[in-house]
């Protein structure tokens, strides 16, 4: 997990607001403080946290790992913004990204030559946590000479399957 300032905050909120709860319940600071840490992680992860995810798409991030990446794409959308910001793939060739990543899950449609590009290889990421999304999250990577020129995050519409 990546410490964020964000992460940050919001454990010292859940801090403060367990301490002057506990507070109301004792006046002694050596049992309150001690109970006040114990308490924070298990509050902040089973009832604030899932209180943040259902009202909006926070998350947390993980740094990118090939491993959890081929074994568990759920966490994909967890440790993509690290590949962002690292560059992990830029400049790298078509066979290094596919033994980080995996083979593509699909290839982009060229209207051009209607058919698909070979250069423009994609990956889903999953849905973001949260009770209101409607999309689905993806990145395609654009090869110029066979080398990762750049990566475009995008949304797409989750479809289901209607069972009549």
């Amino acid at each position: 997990m990546i410490i964020t300032p964000l992460f940050v905050i919001f454990l010292i909120i859940v801090f403060v607001l367990i301490f002057l709860f506990m507070t109301t319940i004792d006046k002694r600071k050596w049992l309150t403080i001690p109970l006040s840490l114990i308490l924070t992680p298990f509050v902040y992860f089973y009832a604030f946290y899932p209180l943040i995810n259902i009202f909006s798409n926070y998350h947390h991030e993980k740094y990118f790992d090939s491993e959890i990446w081929l074994s568990n794409p759920g966490f994909r959308y967890e440790m993509f913004d690290n590949v962002q910001e690292t560059d992990t793939l830029m400049g790298k060739s078509k066979e290094s990204v596919k033994e980080i990543l995996g083979p593509y899950e699909w290839l982009s449609w060229d209207d051009a030559s209607n058919g698909h590009d070979v250069d423009k290889w994609n990956y889903g990421l999953g849905v973001l946590p949260g009770a209101f999304n409607s999309k689905s999250e993806a990145v395609e990577i654009i090869f110029e000479n066979n080398k990762v020129s750049q990566l475009n995050h995008y949304q797409q519409d989750i479809k289901f399957d209607d069972k009549e």
